[in-house]
């Protein structure tokens, strides 16, 4: 019977080790590029745009488009209830 210990010219057990030394050697690649080249941009996966931060509701922008005066009163009470439509209802002054 043919088992790893008595090997007789064959591959023999040291084959068993590539499967984890591929294993260490992508862990190790994907943890150095997280940690060198995908820290600044927060990864491939995420755009480069940064239009806006992930947590900004559309209401959110309105508000600070309306208090930094982007906007007047007319315009912003017109675009919350296009909000109020396409959302649902929304409490009085804007918060949800």
């Amino acid at each position: 019977m043919q088992t790893l210990a008595n090997w007789d010219g064959g591959p023999g057990p040291w084959i068993l080790f590539f499967p984890l030394i591929w294993a260490v050697v992508v862990i190790g690649a994907v943890t150095f590029l997280r940690r060198t080249v995908w820290r600044g941009r927060g990864g491939p996966w995420r755009p480069m745009d940064g239009a806006r931060p992930a947590g900004d509701s559309p209401l959110a922008v309105l508000g600070r488009r309306f208090a930094s005066g982007e906007i007047d009163e007319d315009e912003y009470w017109r675009r919350l209830s296009v909000l109020e439509e396409q959302f649902g209802r929304i409490g009085k002054g804007g918060a949800a």
